[in-house]
């Protein structure tokens, strides 16, 4: 199966078992390697996310899996 990288894009995903929720940041080739930097910092300054994997696709494509620990919030009252 040959995946394409038209657009780039961000999708968000949880799971429940782990309490992690991850951010999947799709790259196209078209996009340069400090733009693609410039965001992946900006998520992990701002939105608190890690870098958890990145791969680099053959025809240029590049996709990072970001994750964060999801904060379990008790009600007081």
């Amino acid at each position: 199966m040959k995946e394409q990288f038209l657009t780039s894009s961000v999708q968000r995903e949880r799971d429940y078992l782990r309490q992690y929720e991850y951010l999947v940041l799709t790259v196209s080739p078209e996009d340069s390697l400090p733009e693609a930097r410039r965001r992946l910092v900006e998520h992990s300054e701002y939105g608190k996310w890690e870098l958890e994997r990145s791969k680099l696709y053959v025809g240029g494509g590049r996709r990072f899996w970001l994750r964060r620990r999801v904060m379990q919030v008790q009600r007081t009252v």
